[in-house]
């Protein structure tokens, strides 16, 4: 009987994930030793791989480069057409291949060797000729591919991209990478606009930030915290040092308490030893003291606690730190 495109593509699932299971018996003094030439490397490490193997290859070379470890990819076809130049003595070449004889690659050893890099190959047969002429072998072998055929590469790609990744996440965690390294090498993605985005760049400043002293009427500072449409008014003693702050919120509890606010000054009313934050601060921050504390804006302060801004949870929002 026929089997149905559920059915296929379960066995497909099914098949590669065995293989990768399997991966976990190989990861041995081999691996180690393919880590400590990686980690101990002084250049940059070179990717070379042809067909399928040359995708994988590129992915396991971006992967390394975003997690702390100077990688690229080299195409073997333009390898022996002048880009052999981008490798030195002080690299490690990271050569893939599943059968471990293709031809594009295996004509490169001699010159590869000749410039002294050393070579971690990953191949399905450790008699090939990448396997015996590289420093390190990893085996990615596999049982079988996910194609009916046996032809096609597609468990034995995956094989070699997990691999790769478990080389990368291990070198991540013996180099002691951090999610701000991460974010450094990541400024356009989402982490990186969250951990490098300061409070600074994306606060409300000058003219635009709601001050008044603490001898303001209540109902002349609500004036001044509906024109500036933060959500809040901060309160500054002559040089400009916080003494307080007033939201929202405050008004409410103040309404609930009081049948006549005409008389009230604002420094009656509002909330002293505010939490604040610097503005050199990373805005995640300032997102943080927000929802730690259930607030909704954040006076903005020097080092000498006087007001440089304010922002709240809105202008988070509008920055895409949240």
């Amino acid at each position: 009987m026929t089997k149905t495109l559920v059915e296929i593509a379960k066995t497909v699932i099914q098949l590669e994930a065995e293989s990768i299971l399997k991966l976990k018996d190989r990861v041995d003094q081999n691996f180690v030793n393919a880590c400590t030439l990686l980690q101990d490397c002084q250049g940059k490490v070179v990717l070379i791989g042809m067909g399928k193997s040359g995708h994988i290859a590129r992915k396991i070379a971006a992967t390394l480069a975003s997690t702390g470890t100077p990688a690229f990819f080299v195409h073997p076809g333009e390898a022996g057409h002048g880009d052999l130049g981008m490798i030195d003595d002080s690299d490690v070449v990271i050569l893939i291949s599943y059968s471990g004889e293709a031809d594009e690659i295996c004509q490169l050893l001699p010159s590869i060797h000749k410039i002294s890099a050393q070579i971690i190959s990953m191949t399905g047969n450790k008699n090939s000729t990448l396997a015996l002429a590289s420093n390190v072998h990893l085996d990615v072998s596999v049982e079988q591919e996910a194609c009916p055929h046996n032809l096609t590469p597609t468990t034995s790609t995956t094989a070699a991209l997990v691999m790769g990744d478990a080389l990368a996440i291990t070198l991540l965690n013996a180099r002691g990478f951090t999610p701000e390294d991460f974010a450094r090498s990541h400024p356009s993605g989402a982490l990186g606009r969250r951990l490098l985005t300061l409070v600074s760049t994306i606060m409300k400043s000058g003219s635009n930030t709601p001050i008044v002293a603490q001898d303001v009427f209540l109902l002349d500072a609500l004036l001044v915290m509906s024109e500036k449409a933060l959500g809040m008014v901060l309160i500054a003693d002559n040089d400009n040092t916080l003494l307080g702050i007033f939201t929202d919120g405050d008004l409410r509890r103040v309404l609930e308490k009081n049948t006549s606010i005409k008389s009230l000054s604002i420094g009656e009313v509002m909330t002293k030893n505010c939490k604040s934050i610097e503005a050199d601060k990373p805005a995640i921050v300032a997102f943080e003291v927000m929802d730690e504390h259930n607030l909704n804006s954040l006076p903005v302060v020097n080092a000498n606690d006087k007001i440089v801004g304010a922002i709240n949870m809105h202008t988070l929002m509008q920055a895409k730190i949240v």
